[in-house]
């Protein structure tokens, strides 16, 4: 029997709806976690499962919108070295708003909120001359009233582990 690696789950959001993780489900994803690539007989052995159940497992995980598999590129070594926060105060229709900004290249993350923002926005630039016409892209949008930048200067964590040990 050959040994097949996850299938990547279709790039499209879902509406989140709340999975009961299983000890075994758990370690299915801690497994991709630490290498998206390893194959399922190999997560069977580390889980005590057969290559089959383990590929049963992934596509219902995959299918109730627990996990994706995807690839993460780390931006400075593909020459981005400006990551940024940008919080936005708007008026008017939020979603049209976030959809609008969502829609542009260099944004990575879109979120309406509450609090003092009403929409962050995480950016990933070449440069600072970037940074700056992407501003003026973004406070050129309709509804947006200002902006607060908050840039990275070193990234201490970033975790996709929820739900696992």
């Amino acid at each position: 029997m050959t040994e097949r690696t996850p299938e990547r789950a279709p790039s499209s959001p879902r509406r989140p709806q709340t999975v009961q993780l299983d000890e075994t489900a758990k370690q299915i994803i801690e497994q991709l976690q630490q290498d998206g690539r390893r194959s399922y007989t190999a997560i069977g052995k580390a889980v005590g499962l057969s290559e089959a159940a383990v590929r049963q497992r992934v596509q219902k995980l995959l299918d109730a919108g627990a996990m994706q598999i995807v690839g993460v590129a780390d931006p400075l070594t593909l020459g981005f070295s400006r990551r940024l926060m940008v919080g936005l105060r708007c008026e008017g229709d939020l979603e049209r708003i976030a959809d609008e900004l969502a829609e542009l290249t260099e944004v990575g993350y879109v979120v309406i909120t509450a609090g003092s923002f009403d929409i962050l926005l995480e950016l990933v630039c070449e440069d600072d001359d970037r940074v700056l016409r992407l501003l003026a892209r973004i406070r050129a949008v309709t509804g947006v009233v200002s902006t607060d930048s908050f840039v990275y200067l070193k990234l201490r964590k970033q975790t996709h582990s929820w739900g696992t040990p």
